[in-house]
């Protein structure tokens, strides 16, 4: 794995933050990745128990996944003036009855508008899931969030040019992409076109 060690924007304030204290107290540090000069901005839901372990997002097999379908490789996804990447929370938020919990409602309001505004040259904002997806387009975009995360993706194009949804790569997710083919054989290759484009500019 090869991971960019660059500090992060707005880092110290983030970590510092008292809303972040109880993550602090363990010794964890924020999880993302955000330059001046990205050129993409990446947004999950937060960090797993391996990327807040290694500090390092997208450190599993769903990143890998993912990875994939933007055709990028580990340098160029870890290189933060390629992509920033920034989960609706940067701090793992433990485990729940079905998976990880969801991320704190109040973090990305407070540090998502701050972040972005710091990053000029960004092109497109990738959202992975629903939670990102909630946050960027209800009520922000026109047209609206769909009614659900299938419809969201599957007119992905309504959302361009400044946003593309992406079904999360979660291996839990094999038995959607199985009853909607029609995301990795469209959907995908259109995001790899454009993905490509951004970073050869």
């Amino acid at each position: 794995m090869c991971a960019n060690r660059q500090v992060p924007l707005l880092f110290e304030d983030i970590a510092a933050d008292p809303m972040n204290a109880e993550y602090t107290s363990r010794g964890w540090e924020p999880v993302y990745s955000a330059s001046a000069r990205s050129r993409i901005i990446l947004v999950g839901q937060a960090p797993g128990r391996i990327a807040q372990e290694t500090r390092i997002p997208w450190n599993d097999v769903s990143g890998r996944l993912l990875r994939t379908w933007l055709s990028v490789s580990d340098d160029e996804f870890y290189n933060p003036e390629l992509f920033a990447l920034m989960p609706m929370d940067f701090y793992y938020p433990g485990k729940g009855k079905h998976g990880d919990l969801p991320p704190r409602k109040d973090f990305a309001p407070r540090w998502h508008p701050r972040l972005r505004a710091m990053m000029p040259h960004a092109q497109l904002t990738i959202l992975v899931g629903a939670y990102a997806q909630k946050y960027y387009l209800d009520g922000v975009s026109a047209p609206r969030l769909r009614s659900n995360l299938t419809e969201t993706v599957a007119h992905a194009e309504d959302y361009l040019p400044g946003f593309v949804p992406l079904v999360h790569p979660s291996p839990l997710n094999i038995g959607w992409r199985k009853r909607n083919p029609w995301f990795e054989a469209e959907n995908i290759p259109d995001l790899r076109e454009r993905v490509r484009k951004i970073l050869g500019a």
